[in-house]
């Protein structure tokens, strides 16, 4: 496959996830955050197949692209959780209010 076609996959991807966000009410922000870091695990499972191909050919720069994205994936994931708990204990009665 050439980049070219990669990159406007991209583009396409990007501006079709931008809309369809857009579009969501706000109530259901926290929900379709939870879904969305439950597919960071999916990709960060990606990553790890991904490069685990890369170390059994030997292909060096792919190995560490593999590892930045195996970084990028984790903290995406780690740091999205983070926010979600976040975001729901906002919701939560504190222990003298619910009395």
């Amino acid at each position: 496959m050439h980049w070219s076609i990669l990159i406007i996959i991209f583009l396409v991807a990007m501006i079709l996830g931008y809309k369809i966000i857009d579009r969501v009410p706000s109530l259901l922000h926290t929900p379709l955050m939870s879904g969305m870091n439950a597919f960071s695990g999916v990709t960060l499972l990606a990553c790890l197949g991904a490069t685990a191909g890369a170390v059994a050919t030997n292909g060096v720069f792919r190995v560490i692209l593999g590892m930045i994205a195996i970084i990028l994936s984790t903290i995406n994931m780690l740091a999205g959780f983070g926010v979600t708990d976040r975001i729901l204990k906002m919701f939560k009665k504190s222990g003298k209010e619910g009395k």
